[in-house]
């Protein structure tokens, strides 16, 4: 990024915040207060952190945020309430993203719903292709637990030798192992794209064996037993 001389704004992150209005879905504020609104609908950038559950003093009182970093022509905050479905669907992307994948430029997207929901939709800004989520089963899960893994996940690699200057793809080469149980998924990951399931066949396969609709939601044992089931159907549709 291009550190320009001379007399300017105040280099500090620019904040980036949520609201479903007719025309745009996010917007800035001014020094005034005022907001500035973005028509555009998306961000391309590199995902540099995320803080989940954030406690925010506001004029409504304290409220809790997830702030997303995301560094680009200027490093910018999305902000958006922990509760809200914009979080919600951002967490089960970055969730679903590979750490070789969350080293490399996002596109963060805004997705107007039904009523006043705004949801997150990430996209690969190379190929056009956009990450698929499911919210089947949302009611279930634990969101303070999943902001806290996926909080983890995108520190952890960002923070790995940053006081070398490497490059982006040697420090990818270099990342530290990752947690057995991130391992344990993207194996599932990588057994259920071979087997060509959907998502709907693993979540009943889930329900049936274990009584639970998410991999998340299982134990370490029966996550390895969960292996050892897709590569036996892999042996045995060879």
């Amino acid at each position: 990024m291009e550190v320009k001389l001379g007399f300017g704004a105040v280099p500090k992150p620019q904040y980036v915040f949520i609201s479903k209005e007719s025309d745009h879905c996010w917007y800035m504020l001014a020094e005034d207060e005022k907001r500035i609104p973005i028509y555009e609908r998306a961000l391309t950038g590199v995902i540099t952190e995320i803080e989940v559950n954030k406690k925010v003093e506001t004029k409504f009182g304290p409220v809790e945020k997830n702030d997303l970093y995301i560094l680009a022509d200027k490093p910018y905050i999305i902000r958006s309430g922990t509760d809200s479905f914009f979080s919600k669907s951002l967490l089960l992307s970055l969730d679903t993203l590979t750490y070789k994948e969350l080293y490399n430029p996002l596109t963060i997207a805004v997705s107007p719903g039904d009523s006043n929901v705004v949801f997150c939709k990430i996209y690969d800004p190379i190929t056009y292709r956009s990450v698929g989520v499911s919210w089947d089963g949302h009611k279930e899960l634990d969101w303070q637990a999943l902001g806290q893994k996926v909080s983890l996940k995108i520190n952890k690699i960002h923070n790995y030798n940053q006081d070398n200057n490497q490059s982006q793809s040697e420090a990818s080469d270099n990342i530290k192992t990752p947690e057995p149980r991130d391992v344990f998924i993207a194996k599932t990951d990588t057994y259920l794209a071979q087997l060509n399931w959907t998502p709907e066949q693993g979540r009943d396969y889930l329900q049936q064996k274990y009584g639970k609709r998410s991999r998340l939601q299982l134990s370490d044992a029966e996550i390895l037993d969960f292996i050892d089931y897709l590569k036996l159907q892999l042996t045995q549709n060879c």
